[in-house]
């Protein structure tokens, strides 16, 4: 089994502009390329990454797209496109789907000042355009709001993937389960819908947590979607605020050390590398989007 992280990031401080990333986030304002990650990926064994977009602009999904011509680790980049402007949205799409590696679009929809951003129509437009090209959209569900939205768009976007990132940041820190988890249940029960068990120690106590700490809402995914549609994601550099990789993997591993070997390599590997369209190298394909 090859194991995926499906939820990494890079930036460049220097050469990219992100407002959101102002100097108060600490041990992550500064560049992250992929020789520092690389090292980390070996101690863990993980041999396949997704690269997920950092800033809703161009100029982000082109720098990933060249990290991924130059390091055979990055399997898929899930970039940005304008889906609220859907003509140029399709334009940008024709342009990024000659490269084998883009596999997915998300955008920061948790910054929107308008929390029913993606419900407008020109977006719905443009993830009809994700549906027909058969690209799966990343959800950044930050707020209960945005995780009502994940059935609706599932209902007016038929054929629509959707995976939901950070198990849409259940609220651990303060032991809370409501509306969490009957919000998480509902998305569950859309088949195209997926998710991500990525993100949750920055959800959790930054100094104290362990698996303990996440094992009810990783429990909660794995009844709700099935090993089948969850995957594992390390979310680094992010993951700095609150621990760094090793810690990650290896609480992760512990969470989920009571499965099956099978539904362990599906959130370890085997989902991911169905639903992004991974490749084991240049020209051969594990397996098909699912």
């Amino acid at each position: 089994m090859t194991v995926v992280d499906a939820h990494q990031h890079f930036w460049n401080l220097e050469t990219g502009s992100y407002p959101w990333l102002t100097p108060e986030h600490g041990p992550i304002h500064r560049t992250f390329e992929p020789a520092e990650l690389i090292p980390q990926l070996a101690a863990a064994g993980v041999g396949r990454t997704v690269l997920v977009q950092s800033m809703d602009s161009y100029a982000d999904t082109d720098a990933m797209l060249a990290q991924a011509d130059a390091h055979d680790f990055i399997g898929a980049v899930v970039g940005w496109v304008p889906l609220h402007r859907p003509g140029e949205a399709a334009e940008a799409l024709e342009r990024y789907r000659r490269h084998p590696r883009f596999a997915g679009v998300r955008h920061l929809i948790h910054d929107e000042p308008d929390p029913d951003w993606v419900l407008q129509d020109p977006v719905i437009e443009g993830l009809g355009l994700l549906a027909a090209a058969g690209l799966p959209f990343d959800v950044v569900a930050v707020l209960p709001r945005h995780l009502e939205h994940v059935p609706v768009l599932a209902e007016r976007v038929p054929g629509l993937r959707m995976v939901i990132d950070h198990l849409a940041k259940p609220p651990i820190e303060e032991k809370g389960w409501e509306p969490w988890a009957s919000l998480l249940a509902r998305a569950a029960a859309c088949p195209g819908v997926y998710a991500k068990v990525s993100g949750l120690n920055t959800a959790a106590d930054a100094a104290t947590w362990t698996a303990g700490d996440l094992r009810p809402y990783v429990e909660h995914a794995l009844e709700a979607f099935g090993p089948e549609r969850l995957m594992f994601g390390s979310d680094w550099p992010v993951a700095l605020l609150a621990g760094d990789y090793a810690k990650v993997w290896r609480e992760t591993n512990a969470l989920l050390s009571g499965l099956s070997p099978a539904d362990r390599a599906a959130v370890l590997g085997g989902t991911a590398t169905r639903f992004y369209g991974l490749r084991d190298a240049p020209g051969h394909t594990r397996g098909a989007a699912a």
